[in-house]
């Protein structure tokens, strides 16, 4: 990872979904300040969170929206 996003992810704000519960076992994403995104295992936050483009976020959002990934 470069310095460069290694600095924004150490300040980023990092959220899980309201509906996640209290058991710890979430996503939790970050809006970067250079436009990507940052996601992370809540039960493990020290590990090296994914950064991924817009592009590839929207995509995903689009397909969750879509019921791509139900069961």
């Amino acid at each position: 990872m470069d310095d460069a996003t290694a600095d924004l992810l150490r300040t980023a704000r990092w959220r899980k979904a309201t509906r996640s519960g209290e058991a710890g076992d979430c996503i939790e994403v970050a809006s970067l300040a250079d436009g990507r995104v940052g996601l992370r295992d809540s039960e493990l936050p020290e590990q090296a969170p994914y950064v991924v483009s817009p592009s590839v976020w929207a995509a995903f959002i689009d397909g969750a929206k879509k019921g791509e990934f139900d069961f």
